[in-house]
């Protein structure tokens, strides 16, 4: 059952499979019942043709020639004639499900008296008695002659069909799961940031129209990735000319310190958030991804951490952990969780952060992952809202306090978390606080 549910290539296998062996089964099933009575009056025809051409040959035949008869019959027919004895030992008929149906109908033609036995005195053959005049006799007749495939044979046959079927059938079902793959290869291509080659349009017309749909997905996100970083150059350059011209008028202006500081500090808000705005947009591409030395960047990051005001760093960070990814993003993401615990993190009635990072390596079903944690001893955010920070322009100031911004830190943190094949875990901490997850696929 977990082949059956693992993937379409075991479950179209398996059913294929099932529904072969019902096939064969019915097939078996009805042919032994349609041959049953032609085999047996087959054979019962055999019988008692051999025991009638046998007894008119040695009833009509001279005395002094019936050794001669015998002899032929023994070495050209199979056929061997002995007188029957009271003293014989008789074994039952031959243990077959067509013996009653085949003695019944013999009998009917060479009498009720007719005895059948698997083994006379020891020797093993089809042994049926007839009478000339007074003197009785067996004919034995070698079972080769009446016998059909055997349970070996009926096995071997079904094994060589079976085996056949279920190759046929795997190779059925690989044809089945063929574009299906490359359309799942195709689609993670897309998720990680790449760039899918063109999926090929033949096969059934619904296969056909599934890839060039795709395909023309594929290319209209390729525009809509243009066109972007088409309207980000135009964003930069048309919000961010204004601003420095602001803040460079206001350094010229005469204006009273409060003043100068509120202006200031409102200009440089509404640069952070365009900054937000091209970062979340900006596309991680995996063509750029080189091999990072995690550690190394963590390290960095934390103390740069410790500089900034009332900021307290606690790190556990193994060293030479080595992840492939863009360096630049990655390190966007580190800043982006210290600057969140940082501004939404202030241990209660202090004033004051305290944030933990660590590093270490975590077996998984997928391999082994570098896990990142950063944690901050905050006030937490309530369980049933811990979704809803994930989505963009999305602040839980009610539960963490107000502060500055567009509410898109932890969904560009998300997004390029997804670009690197990796996971974003949120959960609350245990005393308080935000714990932020991130399990990166450890680099060979």
């Amino acid at each position: 059952m977990g082949w059956f549910r693992s993937g379409l290539f075991w479950r179209t296998f398996l059913l294929l499979s099932i529904l072969t062996t019902v096939s064969m089964a019915s097939w078996i099933g009805m042919i032994s019942t349609m041959q049953r009575g032609a085999k047996v009056e087959q054979t019962a025809q055999l019988v008692i043709s051999v025991v009638t051409i046998t007894h008119a040959a040695l009833t009509h035949s001279a005395p002094e020639l019936r050794r001669e008869l015998l002899f032929e019959l023994v070495s050209n027919e199979g056929i061997r004639i002995f007188t029957l004895e009271d003293s014989d030992v008789v074994d039952p008929p031959p243990d077959n499900p067509l013996m009653p149906d085949i003695a019944r109908i013999v009998r009917e033609k060479l009498g009720a008296d007719t005895q059948f036995s698997s083994s006379v005195n020891g020797v093993a053959g089809f042994w049926v008695s007839f009478k000339i005049d007074d003197d009785k006799y067996w004919l034995m007749l070698e079972r080769e002659r009446l016998s059909g495939l055997t349970g070996v044979q009926w096995l071997g046959w079904a094994s060589v069909v079976g085996v056949l079927s279920l190759l046929g059938a795997a190779l059925i079902s690989s044809l089945i799961n063929l574009p299906l793959a490359r359309l799942t290869a195709a689609a993670r291509d897309i998720a990680q940031g790449k760039r899918p080659a063109p999926l090929p349009e033949k096969g059934s017309k619904e296969i056909i129209g599934a890839n060039r749909s795709f395909n023309q997905m594929v290319d209209d996100l390729q525009q809509v990735e243009s066109d972007r970083a088409v309207i980000l150059a135009g964003i930069s350059h048309d919000l961010r000319t204004p601003l420095a011209r602001m803040q460079l008028e206001l350094e010229m202006a005469q204006l009273g310190a409060e003043a100068r500081e509120g202006m200031q500090s409102d200009i440089a808000q509404m640069d952070a958030i365009i900054g937000q705005f091209l970062d979340y947009a900006r596309p991680t591409e995996a063509a750029t991804f080189v091999t990072i030395d995690i550690s190394g960047l963590l390290e960095d990051a934390a103390r740069a951490a410790e500089r900034l005001p009332g900021m307290t760093v606690n790190t556990d960070i193994a060293q030479d952990l080595l992840v492939n990814g863009n360096a630049t993003d990655l390190r966007r993401v580190v800043n982006n969780l210290i600057e969140n615990a940082r501004r939404y993190g202030q241990t209660p009635g202090t004033g004051a952060t305290e944030i933990d990072i660590s590093c270490r390596v975590k077996p998984t079903g997928l391999g082994k992952r570098v896990v990142i944690e950063v944690q901050d001893h905050g006030v937490g955010v309530p369980d049933d809202q811990i979704e809803q920070l994930l989505k963009p322009f999305t602040r839980m100031d009610t539960a963490r306090g107000q502060a500055n911004g567009a509410g898109l830190g932890l969904a560009i943190v998300e997004r390029v978390v997804l670009r690197h094949n990796a996971e974003l875990i949120v959960s609350n901490r245990q005393g308080g606080g935000l714990r932020i997850q991130i399990l990166l696929p450890l680099a060979e």
